[in-house]
């Protein structure tokens, strides 16, 4: 796979356009910011009453209603959650597209589904960093990048990869590294990476390694070490230097128990159910479930936040970082 960095991009071509962010979560506060401090005319477009105008206007930007900067705007970028963007774009975002104006997204799920059909006159691209909000401006700010990628979906300029790639440079992605993907791969393993690994996975292995010595009789206190707490410098490990230099820096009995007791605990069965997830999300079968529960009102969604948030190791976890406030530093 090739990478493409800041030589690869042109940010002269963005410099006469308008650049329409449609809101200011942490993606969208993170490409604002990045993208007005790399030179660049930014507009941030938030709806009625929201609660991040004030945050925005302080910060130096300048915000709009979400129609007004859809129609003044050249490049309008969506970044609000997935499950809002559809009914925001019919309503304020789709009759204010006219020829050679592009359209970016952060994810691929509304492009890949069909939630949103871009008109057959304007571009669309994805623009998606390999990093949390946070982390895309604070990496910025320290003057290094962080991994993007990028895909097209529709290339009516015939520069749309071009403005794909400015984009990646105004952001930060550039400093780091830029790959090429598909709106179909990008969608795909990012939810599946989520579901399977980062989000779900790690998470109920947690949850079960802290329930299953907690049952056993051991203190919760030292149950939330060792199956939450100390997770973070093993990742650190992995992410800077890889599994095998993770496993150079543990102890031996660590490394051989790890050998033979991972995969009593991510076997085959594992390995099916992680298919079965996989073909949830190709086929669609995710996406509708959740367009459905964002529908119907969120019930059974926030009722699993809740149960998920009122889990002992939460409690206990809790009462600990209490007694650690230098962890925050890290935020």
């Amino acid at each position: 796979m090739k990478f493409y960095y800041d030589d690869d991009a042109d940010l002269e071509l963005l410099h006469d356009k308008v650049i329409g962010i449609i809101g200011y979560g942490n993606q969208g506060r993170a490409h604002a910011l990045n993208l007005r401090d790399s030179g660049l005319h930014v507009v941030v477009g938030l709806r009625e009453g929201s609660p991040n105008r004030s945050k925005a206007e302080n910060e130096g930007l300048t915000v709009d209603k979400i129609e007004r900067t859809a129609e003044s705007a050249d490049f309008i970028v969506l970044l609000i959650p997935d499950e809002l963007q559809p009914e925001v774009y019919r309503k304020s975002i789709e009759p204010h597209l006219t020829g050679g104006k592009i359209l970016g997204f952060a994810h691929g799920f509304n492009i890949h589904f069909g939630g949103i059909k871009p008109p057959d006159f304007v571009d669309a691209v994805i623009n998606s960093p390999k990093c949390i909000g946070y982390l895309v401006r604070e990496n910025y700010r320290k003057g290094y990048g962080f991994p993007n990628l990028i895909a097209v979906h529709q290339d009516v300029s015939g520069k749309a990869r071009d403005y794909a790639l400015a984009y990646a440079k105004g952001i930060g992605g550039t400093r780091a590294g830029v790959m090429e993907s598909t709106v179909e791969e990008e969608t795909v393993t990012n939810l599946f990476g989520e579901q399977s690994v980062l989000c779900g996975g790690i998470v109920e292995l947690i949850k079960a390694g802290f329930e299953t010595l907690v049952q056993a009789g051991y203190q919760p206190e030292i149950a939330f070490f060792e199956c939450m707490h100390e997770i973070k410098p093993i990742i650190d490990l992995f992410y800077k230097e890889g599994l095998a230099e993770m496993n150079r820096r543990i102890s031996n009995t660590a490394e051989f128990g790890e050998y033979i007791s991972g995969p009593r605990v991510i076997g085959e069965q594992t390995r099916t159910a992680m298919k079965s997830v996989l073909r949830d999300i190709q086929d669609g079968a995710f996406a509708k479930r959740w367009m459905e529960e964002h529908r119907s009102g969120e019930k059974i969604f926030e009722s699993l936040r809740k149960v998920s948030a009122t889990h002992p190791i939460e409690k206990v976890g809790a009462q600990m970082r209490k007694k650690m406030p230098w962890l925050k530093e890290d935020l």
